[in-house]
């Protein structure tokens, strides 16, 4: 039922979008103002880890017993992913019939007008949360933060912006100036935002737009620290030496979003903020499809036996540059033959995003993402990487890109990566 609603919401869409807020102003109006019911809200922007840190943030919160909503986009494999509700026996993905109700109701409030699938989702999504008890909700930005629908919220508890680079810029600007301009619209008059690490460039107008508003910063580097040292993982402000254990999620850029999740959970509970909290929240989180080393399941049928088959989601340059450091960290602790399964949107900088693999693998794969119509077909794909120095073979999906890997005779490490959509699709048939 909630496939047909949203096959015709789609209909909706505009010929072309112009990001701004007045057709979800004009919608959340309608349905009652429902952003102004809902529980204390952080709201985070960036370019890469959001989703990781607000994962971190989450686990941390419910080990100490609180209620947590989570809106993150965009899903992996089923819709109701991206609306998670708190509830009395722990958080869980909308009902099929809450996400129905929300929708329609979000469709009969709209009267036919244009608006994107995402503001109509975001607007059902409000619904769903004002009307559920919960102690916290985190939010995630779906494009930019000025005049994203998530936006809509005026006066949250906390923002937080993680690292930003070059993404969209079609819609949020050619330079890190630009985008991180779009990206501090989330910041608000004497909220307190926590700022993940950035380059110079995105800072200094992060910077100004606090100072010209008044949002306290506390900034990564400055406020506060994080590292690994010795198999460990250390958080440290001017008055505060934590000492936890590694993140589950893999990857040093992980520690990064790790810190930026206490820091926040710092802000958001205070003194009531536990060392057994902040060990349960690094070591519980969850997100999939970022560094995730698949189980033993579906496609392990295609992969010579003991391969590793890692999953990532990122699709731009920093996204690869995090992947590929992660990498060459597993490859000097055990060392293996690594191949890349590569897929990607035609949107993306495929150039840009497999460059930092240079060097670490033997042989990419390239394949389509079915269903995509906006996805590089995978000999164009393979020549972009032959062009960067790879050896690289276009191939037809992912089980043949394994079953090829698997002709080399190698005990290898497989890495299936440059998508989400190709992420959600790998899940799908590793299920």
């Amino acid at each position: 039922m909630s496939d047909t609603l949203l096959e015709r919401l789609k209909k909706l869409h505009p010929q072309s979008i112009d990001l701004s807020l007045g057709r979800i102003e004009r919608l959340l109006a309608a349905l009652g103002n429902p952003q102004d019911k809902l529980p204390p809200v952080v709201h985070a922007a960036g370019t890469n880890g959001k989703g990781s840190t607000l994962a971190f943030l989450r686990a941390i919160a419910e080990s100490m017993g609180k209620g947590v909503h989570v809106y993150t986009s965009p899903h992996l494999v089923d819709f109701h992913e991206r609306i998670v509700l708190a509830g009395p026996h722990g958080a869980a993905p909308v009902s099929e019939e809450v996400l129905v109700d929300c929708l329609a109701r979000a469709e009969a409030a709209n009267s036919g007008e244009l608006i994107t699938l995402f503001e109509i989702t975001t607007a059902a999504a409000f619904l769903a949360f004002a009307e559920a008890p919960a102690d916290l909700l985190l939010l995630e930005t779906g494009l930019g933060g000025r005049l994203d629908a998530t936006n809509m919220v005026k006066t949250p508890l906390l923002t937080i912006i993680t690292p930003i680079s070059i993404d969209h810029v079609s819609f949020l600007g050619e330079t890190l100036a630009e985008i991180a301009g779009e990206k501090a619209g989330i910041l608000k008059p004497g909220v307190p935002c926590v700022v993940g690490r950035q380059e110079t460039e995105a800072f200094d107008v992060i910077a100004r737009k606090a100072e010209d508003i008044g949002a306290p910063l506390h900034v990564a580097g400055r406020d506060f620290d994080v590292y690994e040292q010795q198999g460990r993982l250390v958080f440290q402000t001017t008055s505060r030496l934590l000492d936890l254990p590694l993140p589950r999620l893999a990857g040093l850029h992980q520690i990064d979003n790790a810190g930026t999740a206490i820091a926040a959970a710092s802000v958001v509970f205070g003194d009531r903020l536990t060392q057994r909290a902040l060990e349960d929240g690094v070591t519980n989180a969850h997100w999939p499809a970022r560094l995730e080393r698949l189980p033993v399941g579906g496609l392990h049928a295609y992969a010579e036996d003991g391969t590793e088959i890692w999953l990532d989601g990122g699709h731009n340059e920093a996204g690869g540059q995090a992947v590929a450091h992660a990498l060459a960290e597993l490859d000097e602790r055990v060392p293996r033959p690594v191949h890349i399964i590569w897929g990607m949107m035609e949107t993306k900088d495929a150039r840009r995003f497999i460059a930092p693999f240079k060097g670490l693998v033997e042989r990419v794969y390239t394949v389509p993402i079915p269903d995509e119509p906006n996805a590089f077909a995978a000999e164009p794909l393979a020549e972009i990487a032959r062009a960067e120095g790879f050896d690289a073979v276009a191939v037809n999906s992912v089980p043949e890109g394994l079953l090829r890997s698997a002709s080399r005779g190698q005990v290898s490490r497989v890495l299936i990566c440059g998508s989400l959509y190709l992420a959600g699709h790998v899940l799908k048939l590793h299920a």
